[in-house]
């Protein structure tokens, strides 16, 4: 299928993917795991969620192979790989082609029905845990496709909460009830708040913390967008030019500063989410300024922690 893993497209600590070529003549990206320890938990939790699944924005799991301890899973191929490589300024592998403001927007809304479906639209609910532009897919229209279920849960629809032994996610991304049971139980309220830091993101080019600095001026980019909204000041955007661009900068701003509240109860959910997105921006109304502090500094290739 991949010819003896000879086009490598990318490579996480999860292992590695390849292209490859069905006898149909379908394309699709063969992840291999890396060896599993223990019951091999995240590849059990990717097959078995993922395969719950079929929506637009949703990566479609072809199958799965299993010999011995290796493993790999086959989904189909997504021409123009990851978000991450598309929003990043001076992300050299962007330089070809920088997202427009309507194409942006467009995504935001695709990974948020997608993630509505994740949370209402199957027979039992899945939480993803690990929403990040990284695990974004976007096709040959650069229609996105959320990915990477290994850290998911499956749970029944009527449990509000669900009980967590361990804190899962990637620093950055990672809500605050997951790991601080003082802000509340843990639900799908979780993956609300991953959704709006990385919008964030998607609107500012450029990670919410900044690692590059020294630890005296650092800017902490949620921060420095409410206050502009709160000031009534212009955003300071690149290439905001079209009124319209404007508008759909605005709404995808303050649907993230709700999205990212510290408390779960104050998020909207991600029917919501899309209802704020797709509508008027005049009703919307600036949320509560985001009080946790920036991250502490850590590297700026921030890795998929369970602790």
């Amino acid at each position: 299928m991949t010819k003896s893993f000879n086009d490598k497209l990318g490579q996480g600590g999860y292992g590695s993917v390849y292209k490859g070529k069905l006898q149909d003549g379908c394309f699709v990206a063969v992840k291999v795991l890396k060896e599993s320890k223990g019951n091999g938990e995240e590849f059990v939790n990717e097959v078995a969620s993922i395969s719950k699944t079929s929506h637009v924005n949703i990566v479609t799991l072809k199958g799965f192979c299993i010999e011995g301890s290796k493993r790999a899973l086959i989904y189909e191929l997504m021409p123009n790989g990851s978000l991450e490589k598309f929003i990043y300024k001076g992300n050299p592998s962007n330089s070809s082609h920088q997202l427009g403001w309507e194409t942006l927007y467009k995504i935001s809304i695709g990974i948020a029905r997608g993630l509505e479906y994740l949370h209402r639209g199957c027979n039992t609910q899945i939480l993803h845990f690990d929403i990040k532009p990284h695990n974004i897919l976007l096709d040959e229209n650069f229609c996105p496709k959320i990915s990477d279920f290994g850290l998911a849960k499956i749970c029944p629809r009527e449990k509000s909460f669900i009980s967590m032994v361990s804190a899962r996610g990637t620093t950055g991304y990672i809500a605050p009830e997951v790991f601080c049971r003082n802000f509340g139980g843990v639900s799908h309220k979780a993956d609300v708040y991953s959704y709006g830091m990385m919008v964030l993101e998607m609107v500012g080019g450029r990670k919410n913390f900044d690692a590059s600095v020294d630890f005296t001026s650092e800017i902490y980019f949620p921060h420095w967008i409410y206050k502009r909204l709160e000031l009534g000041k212009e955003l300071g955007l690149l290439g905001l030019l079209e009124e319209v661009d404007q508008e759909s900068a605005r709404k995808m701003i303050i649907v993230s500063l709700w999205c990212i509240q510290s408390d779960p109860l104050n998020r909207p959910s991600m029917s919501r989410v899309v209802d704020m997105l797709e509508g008027s921006l005049e009703p919307l109304k600036i949320p509560p300024k985001p009080f946790l502090c920036s991250p502490p500094s850590s590297p700026a290739d921030s890795s998929t922690i369970m602790v």
